[in-house]
Parts: structure tokens; sequence; C-alpha cells
């Protein structure tokens, strides 16, 4: 039988099981539109801009370990999805997104929507597809969701003329498909691994870093295994949160420039580091040259380009984060060597004495809303069970600082490309997965406004995700710089005008709130959990703008360096 190329991109679609795809039509989309108006398997979800598209599939991602799917038109379709695209790719997040382009014959000649979006987007995905003959259409859908998938994960672009959906050809879907330039590896080497066991277990003051890939690969449990047959203390990265359960007693908080003092000074002075899924990133390590000094390194990830990247490891091992920590677990049970129990006692007890630093204390007598009384508060009404998405800025730290978070994929945030108006579409994608969990959108006033037109989309699907806008008046984490790097000149931080947000909420159909005392905090975010509970609730809360986040390392610090009230 043969069907035009939008019915077969629709059917391939399905045979990758495919559930939501998230998009806004377009003239150069327009076939496959109308393709999908005439089936019902795939659910089309109607953003209200195609940049909310990307983070909406982004979050569907995140929280599911599933691909995400995004369909836009050509030209401003595909360069308005540019900035979700970056996004996915830092975060390392499986996704494939379709973009219309003008028909073959016109490409390259300025026509009317028309751009290079493979050009564009080549340094932002895994890889990206021109497909120029129907013939190879499904073929090349096939390979976009094996390479999103495999590996590291990440975005991958499929741009496909007006003209090829619109041909029509016989159609078949490969069951497998094979790349000759891409074969991921899945098991470490025999050999690294010993090596790796052997330095972990001499370890006298060890360290278990792990990244946002241990949840990418589905290694927690492995990691939970590993971690608790050694003893070991284990600090998650921004993006590792949920990988180790945060309210287990060896978990001594997240690292890097607003983690934990316990976890900073453990890293710093830690003799063997064991980094599993993570990259060593800036905002964790603070200054290279102070980082980690008397540390040997062993370095667990699937990607061999990002090991010994920034940082020099002793034992690298290429692989599957899961695979690779079952293969430890098990050579780490058949070795003569064992854990130096008395040498770990020693360390615990050093931990214990930084941990008794409280560096997480604040004000609770405030006669003003402190944003980390709110966000324990949302802890304790979730019984820390909600999926919690979060915009960037103070808010998405306090988020990582206050909710601590017991399993994976609950934590949804923009790490990489710290993306300005990510929370709200990330958390729809969110709740359209898990329908019958809270969902949890922490943000600002400012990032919350760069993408509050979904509000409509929330409307129309019915999505009762509850929106704490912690409400300071001033783009949190630039006003804290400026207060201590540049003489508090506080240069265009200040949001001095801001819409009500309580009207401009009910104005899109759904419950608004706002809270100006500490007092009237508790009762405005129960009746947002427990009367509302079917509803989108907005609660607008007025925090203390002087609030700071701490720890902080300053920049060019080292993790011992911290900055602590």
């Amino acid at each position: 039988m043969e069907l035009t190329g939008a019915e077969i991109l629709v059917q391939c679609l399905k045979e990758e099981g495919v559930e939501y795809l998230f998009g806004y039509p377009g003239g150069a989309v327009l076939h496959i539109y109308d393709a999908l108006y005439k089936q019902e398997d795939v659910k089309h979800i109607l953003v209200r801009h195609e940049q909310a598209a990307t983070h909406a599939a982004d979050g569907y991602a995140r929280s599911t370990g599933k691909p995400g799917a995004v369909l836009v038109t050509s030209g401003p379709g595909a360069t308005n999805a540019v900035t979700g695209i970056a996004t996915a790719y830092m975060d390392s997040i499986p996704m494939v997104v379709i973009t219309g382009q003008v028909p073959t014959s016109l490409i390259g000649n300025d026509a009317f929507q028309e751009c290079d979006s493979i050009g564009i987007t080549r340094p932002i995905v895994k890889h990206n597809f021109l497909v120029k003959d129907i013939s190879d259409l499904a073929e090349t859908i096939k390979k976009a969701f094996y390479v999103a998938t495999t590996g590291r994960p990440g975005p991958v672009v499929v741009d496909v003329p007006k003209d090829v959906t619109g041909a029509t050809a016989k159609y078949s879907y490969p069951k497998e498909i094979k790349m000759r330039s891409y074969n991921p590896v899945t098991k470490g080497h025999i050999g690294q691994i010993k090596k790796a066991v052997e330095l972990i277990l001499s370890a006298k003051k060890p360290m278990i870093y792990s990244g946002g890939g241990v949840i990418l690969g589905e290694g927690s449990g492995q990691l939970i295994e590993f971690a608790q047959s050694l003893g070991y203390p284990v600090t998650n990265t921004l993006m590792g949160l949920g990988a180790y359960p945060a309210t287990d007693k060896q978990f001594v908080g997240m690292l890097g420039m607003h983690g934990t003092y316990e976890a900073n000074m453990g890293m710093h002075h830690c003799d063997v580091l064991i980094a599993i899924g993570a990259r060593f990133d800036d905002r964790v390590t603070g200054n290279l040259e102070k980082f980690c000094p008397d540390a040997k390194i062993v370095h667990v990830d699937v990607d061999p380009a990002s090991i010994a990247k920034t940082v020099k490891v002793d034992v690298p091992i290429v692989g599957e984060v899961a695979v690779v920590l079952d293969a430890l677990i098990k050579q780490i049970g058949l070795s003569e060597s064992k854990v130096d129990t008395s040498a770990l006692e020693i360390w615990w007890q050093q931990i214990d004495v930084w941990r008794a630093q409280d560096c997480l204390k604040f004000d609770t007598e405030s006669d003003k809303i402190k944003p980390q009384a709110a966000i324990k508060k949302v802890y304790e009404l979730t019984k820390g069970d909600a999926y919690v998405t979060s915009d960037v800025g103070q808010h998405q730290m306090w988020a990582a600082q206050y909710y601590p978070f017991d399993k994976p994929r609950r934590w949804i945030n923009s790490g990489g490309l710290g993306t300005m108006g990510f929370g709200l579409p990330a958390a729809m994608g969110v709740q359209l997965a898990h329908p019958g969990h809270s969902v949890v959108c922490i943000t600002g006033e400012s990032s919350i406004q760069m993408c509050i037109q979904e509000l409509a989309t929330c409307l129309q699907y019915g999505l009762p995700i509850k929106i704490l806008n912690l409400n300071n008046g001033f783009m949190g984490m630039v006003r804290q710089w400026q207060e201590f790097f540049y003489d508090k000149r506080y240069s265009q931080s200040v949001m001095s005008v801001l819409p009500d947000f309580v009207a401009l909420v009910e104005s899109y159909g759904h419950v608004g709130i706002r809270v100006e005392k500490p007092e009237d905090l508790d009762a405005a975010l129960d009746a947002a959990f427990n009367q509302h509970k079917d509803r989108l609730v907005f609660l607008d809360v007025i925090t203390d703008p002087d609030e700071n986040v701490y720890p902080m390392v300053p920049a060019g610090a080292g993790l011992n360096e911290m900055v602590l009230v």
C-alpha cells in the first residue's frame, strides 16, 4: 500500500511508540497535520510557542526515560525551537524534533519561511538529517530515534521538505537499524574495572560523585547497591539529584557552587573520587587548579569524549552506567581487598563535623516569607513524592537544596544551558506523562513570564500543575551576583513592572492565590494541594527580596572556599 510522506511519518511515530507529539502548525507541515487529524494513536499537544513544545517534550523525556517528540514548521518554527533543542543537548535528553522545510526545489532560494535548519542546529544536536527523497523517510526516522536514545542520549533533528511529505511511496518500517559510523560502547573494559576496584578499595577518604548520567542510564538501583555495599559517602550533581536517596544517611547533599558544606569539603579532601555519569561541569569543580588536589579519580561515563575532557583521571571506564556498576559490584565481591573500615569510620567522623555546620539553616522568625520555608512546606504536603520542575535562578537552587529527592526522574530542570522559561512547559510534559501524580513548577517572577502563554495549553488539556512563584521582584540570581561582585549596582535586574499574576492566571481560567505574610503561607499551600487538586493553581508568593542562596563558591574559588552566610 502506498502512503504519502506525511502518512509514512505519522506511521513511523506510531511504530516508535510515540504517545504525545508536541507542536505548532505552519505551512510547511500541513500535510503532516492533515495526516495526524486522520488518526488517534499519536496525540498532538498544541502549545502556544515552539520553544514550549521542545521543553514539554524534554520534561516528558526526563520524567519517563522515553524520547520526546516535537513537530514544528519551517523558518521561525524551527528557530523558535532552537533554545529547547540546545537545552536538551546540554543535559543529554533524548528527543526527536521534526522540522518542516520548504520544497526541495526551493531550498537555497530564500523562499518564504526558509532557513537552514540543519546548519543552525548542527552544533546543538547529537545528529541531524535532511530528507530529500521519500524513499529515505522511514529509515531516517528509525535512525533518528536510535541515535537519540542510545549511547549518550541527545536531541536529533529531522528536516522534512513539504514536497517529501506530499509525495507517495510504499511504506515499510525497518525493525532494526545499523549505522557503520555509530556504535556506542555498552560494557566497560574488564581490565579497567579491576584497576578501579583496587583503587576504590584502597581509599581512606573516598567520595562517590554521581551525576545525571546515572539517571539517564537507569543506574540508580545499581548506584545504591554499590554505595551501600561500600559504606562510602555519596554526593549528587544538580542533574543527578534523586539518583541516590537524599534522605539516606550516606548522602551528604548536592555539591558545587551552591552545594552543601559537607559535600564540598568531602570532595576537596578526599583521596579517591569515584565519578559516575558526571562530566565535571564548571559549576561543580570551581577552580580546576584547586579541584580535589589529593584525589585519585575513577571516571565512569558512556561518552568517551567526556572522560578527561576537563579533569585528568586515573582510571577511565567507558560504558553504560548500569552495566559498569554491575561489573564493579561483582568485582568488589571477588576481590581479596576489602574496605578499610577503621579509616572509613574516621572519615565519617570528619564528615559529621562538617555536617554540624548546618549550612542550610535560615531565619525562621522573619516577618517576610523565606523562599526556603515555602519549598520545605511543599515537600511536606507532597510527602516528597512530587515531580518538581523548575526554571533557572535562586528558586532553582533553593528547590535543589530544600526538596530532598529520593527517586530518580522526579527533579526536572535545565542544568547545562540554564534556560529561563523551562519550568512551566516542562511541567506540562511531565503532567501528561504522569496524570495521577502531583507536578509542581517552582519558578520566579522573571522566569515564568518567558513562557507564561502556556497557561492556555494547560487549560486546554486539563493539566492540574501547581505553580509556586517565588516572587522577590528581582532577577534573583543576577541581583545576588551584583550584590557580591558589582558593589550592589543592580543594573537591569529589578523587575519593577510586574503583572497582577492572580488576575492574569484567572483570565486563563485557572486558580490564582497571592501570599504576602508568613502566617498565610501554610493555608495557601494547603488550599492549592488539597482543595484544588484538579485545577492548575498559581501561588504568587511574595518573598524576602534580600534573601541569597548559601552556601556559595565564588567564581575562581575552590570547593573548600565557600561563603556560608
